[in-house]
């Protein structure tokens, strides 16, 4: 797909990959509309790139079904949605210290219900929200935000590593059923982007070791959509590791533990 002429709704696009892919996007000639619960950060953005900006909790679901609306009443359709918006811990946390070494290795059900909220619902309420004109145009384009995460896993995270694998099954699970009707549908898996979120990731080490900048991951994120990739890819080891737990799960496992017991702490 190219982005030109297409009017592209970004979640979570007032700050660190969000901010980065609403710049490229509108770089590629494409009309974007900044959405984060940010308020001022996504006026900011949009007052930058000259566009339409509109503030949502994304765990709000009719918050998100006005952002659809709101786009669809100002430029007549929505072609593309990048739920993009998530969340690392749920909780207020020092971005250091791993939730286990503060007796607490499973966080609180606050803060799973605020990941699963954040990181998966605002994903449905998305496709929910836009499937219905693109299906009816024939013609659309979902583009989830998971993480190799979704893929492999987030040591020290509980809720992270669940909601971006259950993030992963959700996009799978649109390709397949509307696929077919026109609507294109991929999945972000970044092991690392250099971002405020990455802050609370000091933990996992290897990613933070090998992080990209935002503006490195838009790119890759623009070269996915045009081959209309499944999975599009920030680091070319994310394949590699995939295919070898597929390979030999509990050999897998089983590094990982060797990697965990690793993990600074």
């Amino acid at each position: 797909m190219e982005l030109r002429d297409k009017v592209v709704v970004v979640t979570g696009g007032a700050a660190g990959m969000g901010e980065a892919m609403c710049r490229r996007f509108a770089a590629e000639g494409a009309t974007v509309v900044v959405s984060d619960i940010d308020g001022p950060g996504t006026a900011r953005v949009a007052a930058e790139l000259g566009c339409l900006g509109h503030a949502v909790d994304v765990r709000v679901e009719e918050q998100v079904s006005e952002l659809v609306e709101v786009t669809t009443a100002h430029h007549g359709r929505v072609d593309v949605l990048v739920s993009n918006a998530g969340v690392l811990w749920g909780e207020p946390h020092d971005g250091v210290t791993p939730l286990q070494e503060r007796g607490n290795p499973w966080a609180s059900n606050a803060a799973w219900q605020q990941v699963w909220d954040v990181n998966v619902m605002a994903q449905v309420y998305a496709a929910r929200a836009v499937l219905p004109q693109m299906l009816e145009r024939g013609d659309g384009y979902l583009v989830q935000n998971a993480s190799a995460g979704g893929l492999l896993t987030a040591l020290g995270n509980a809720p992270y590593t669940t909601s971006k694998h259950a993030v992963v099954g959700l996009t799978e699970w649109l390709s397949i059923h509307y696929g077919d009707a026109g609507v294109k549908v991929s999945c972000i898996v970044a092991e690392g982007v250099r971002t405020d979120m990455l802050r609370g990731a000091q933990g996992e080490w290897f990613a933070v070791a090998g992080a990209i900048g935002p503006e490195e991951a838009a790119d890759c994120v623009v070269d996915g959509m045009r081959k209309e990739d499944f999975l599009i890819l920030t680091h070319p080891n994310v394949p590699k590791y995939f295919q070898g737990k597929a390979a030999d799960y509990d050999g897998w496992l089983a590094k990982m533990r060797r990697l965990h017991a690793k993990t600074p702490r």
